[in-house]
């Protein structure tokens, strides 16, 4: 403690601005304030490479200081011990004032702290007593003070070191979250570069799909009015090929009109010829029977005049005049009875023969009174006739359109119907044709019309009598050749021959089935002017009269294969008695004339009724579809 002793009035000294020793009340901010500047005046000092001398006096306080002496200041120990800091390196070091080498020594130094801040400013003031002896209270205070400080110090030093260590783990950690910032944001990038090409990938699969789309939507309007254009191309071939048909069509309809009207003509030249030849035929039969009666009354005459002879001879005359008598009624049942038939049956002939000729008779006079053209008119109810097939909804839509043509105001009636009548007949005589089609189509037509039904009779039986029924014998007497008998029955010319046994009995079988199938149609709500029971008639009619011969075999054949199944289920067992003259005497008197070509009908007609087919129904009865109202046809 004998040591020199620095007497420091203020610990506050700075020596160019630095703290020569810092204040135990320091905060941490005046601190590292403190060590900043420190720092900087250090680096400007190191950096100028010279060496400054702050404690450079000026002048001196009272007394002026050897040049060829040589001042060193000597630090206390406990600033020795601080001159080992690096920290404290500015506080401890030794100023040393360049001279002729040798040093001086300075018994006292008094440091003090002036008012004048130019001594501050310029470096510690030498003054003429630089230390003073101290006491031992104050030396003992001048070391609790020092240790005081030193503690302060080492506390600074300690704080400041675990700033530092906090700076530095607080770097570190900065360092850390920096790092792993940047690596979230290089993910972050990357994830959003993935992002961005699957969005560039779907964006371009879109533009792709929307590309594709566009191109097959203009592939298919292309297709689309390609398939327009030859749409419209194949229509328009289409309609002139159709045109060109229909112009056919026209050609051939005109053509067939006229083949018609000669046909017509001509068939009605022969049925004028066959009522001609039945006159005549009848003429002659009516002369015969006069021939006869007059002979009668010349043998009667005579048989007087020998009885007024001679008594005598009375009973030789009257055996004369008896066989005379005998063979004169002969005679007259001969010519008098060329047709065989039901007096009813040529009752109802003769009426509705009767309608039909006044029926002609005034549309000829129509026809006669006005130059309007029927040939339209006829050909739609000739085409709406041929196109009758055996299918329901057929049948519905002719049978309207019929009535329809049939009730057009623009036409007379009574020449529709006349129409109607010969074109139906005229289609009936086919065999390829719907026997109970047609019949449908009459019946529903007939019923809106009932006068059409005697018309349609009497052209049929005008066709074909046996659907009388009756017949004609063949006499030499009344006709003058067979071809006449055969014009008088309805055989026809072609080619200006008579056709062959076989077409007659095909068209007469065509005919006959068309009658079958006439009598036997039933259908709800609609009345049937020629019905069931005037089958059952007619019949009885035929076995009673007619004689079993080829045309009437053929007729009676055709006439059960249509009617037999419905006169059965209405009379049952009378039906069935029927039958059983039809098997005893029709079919033996047929055998009986052993000849070759009526083989095959005595053997269908021995087969149906042995096989009981009427119990079966006829094949086109029921029509094909089911589409047909049960206003028209309930099956």
């Amino acid at each position: 403690m004998g040591a020199v002793k620095l007497n420091i009035r203020n610990c506050s000294q700075r020596v160019d601005g630095v703290a020569a020793d810092p204040e135990p009340d320091w905060s941490f901010d005046d601190l590292v304030s403190e060590l900043n500047d420190l720092e900087t005046k250090l680096a400007s000092a190191t950096s100028s490479n010279e060496r400054s001398i702050p404690f450079e006096k000026s002048r001196t306080r009272g007394r002026e200081i050897d040049k060829g002496r040589t001042f060193v200041l000597r630090a206390d120990e406990y600033e020795m011990e601080d001159s080992e800091s690096e920290d404290d390196d500015h506080v401890d070091k030794a100023l040393v004032v360049a001279g002729n080498a040798k040093r001086f020594t300075c018994d006292e130094v008094y440091l003090s702290d002036s008012d004048d801040d130019s001594d501050i400013v310029s470096g510690f003031e030498v003054r003429p007593c630089l230390m003073d002896e101290l006491g031992e209270v104050e030396g003992a205070l001048f070391e609790l003070a020092q240790e005081h400080q030193l503690r302060v110090k080492d506390e600074i030093r300690n704080k400041i070191s675990a700033l530092e260590t906090a700076l530095v783990n607080e770097t570190q950690n900065s360092a850390s979250s920096l790092l792993r910032v940047e690596k979230y944001k290089e993910a972050r990038q990357e994830l959003d570069k993935k992002f961005d090409t699957q969005y560039q990938r779907r964006i371009a699969e879109a533009l792709d799909n929307h590309l594709t789309a566009v191109q097959r939507d203009r592939e298919l309007r292309s297709q689309i009015e390609e398939r327009k254009i030859r749409s419209d191309a194949a229509a328009y071939e289409e309609a002139k090929r159709k045109a060109a048909f229909e112009k056919l069509q026209q050609e051939k309809a005109r053509a067939e009109a006229e083949a018609k009207l000669a046909d017509e003509t001509k068939r009605e030249a022969e049925r004028k010829a066959t009522m001609e030849a039945r006159k005549q035929a009848a003429m002659e039969a009516e002369k015969g029977a006069a021939v006869a009666e007059a002979e009668k009354r010349e043998v009667k005459e005579a048989n007087e005049t020998s009885k007024r002879v001679t008594s005598g001879g009375t009973q030789q005359a009257a055996g004369d005049s008896t066989d005379t008598s005998s063979v004169s009624n002969a005679e007259n049942k001969e010519y008098g009875n060329l047709y065989r038939a039901a007096a009813s049956a040529l009752n109802l002939e003769q009426g509705r023969l009767q309608k039909l000729k006044e029926l002609c008779e005034r549309n000829q006079m129509i026809r006669s009174s006005s130059n309007k053209d029927y040939t339209r008119h006829e050909g739609n109810i000739s085409r709406n006739i041929r196109q009758i097939r055996g299918v329901r909804d057929n049948v519905r839509s002719k049978a309207s359109e019929l009535i329809k043509l049939l009730n057009d105001p623009q036409y007379p009636q009574s020449v529709s119907i006349e129409i109607f009548a010969k074109k139906v007949v005229s289609y009936c005589e086919n065999p390829g044709n719907a026997p109970f089609a047609s019949a449908y189509v009459i019946v529903l037509v007939t019923s809106q019309i009932p006068q059409a039904m005697d018309i349609f009779l009497a052209e049929l039986h005008m066709a074909c009598l046996y659907t009388v029924p009756k017949h004609l014998l063949y006499k030499k007497t009344a006709f003058q050749s067979k071809e006449a008998y055969f014009r008088s029955i309805g055989y026809r010319e072609v080619d200006g021959k008579l056709e062959t046994t076989e077409d007659y009995l095909k068209r007469l079988e065509s005919y006959m089935k068309v009658y079958g199938a006439l009598v036997q149609t039933e259908t709800t709500n609609v009345q049937n002017f020629h019905g069931l029971q005037e089958g059952w008639a007619w019949l009885a009619r035929f076995l009673n009269t007619l004689p079993a011969n080829h045309y009437t075999a053929v007729s009676l054949n055709a006439f059960l294969q249509m009617a037999g199944f419905a006169l059965f289920k209405r009379y049952k067992s009378q039906f069935l008695k029927m039958l059983n003259v039809v098997s005893e005497n029709f079919l033996v008197d047929l055998k009986s004339r052993n000849i070759s070509e009526l083989t095959k009908t005595i053997t269908e007609i021995q087969t149906y009724i042995e096989d009981k087919k009427f119990l079966q129904e006829p094949e086109g009865k029921s029509l094909q579809s089911n589409l047909l109202s049960n206003v028209y046809v309930n099956y």
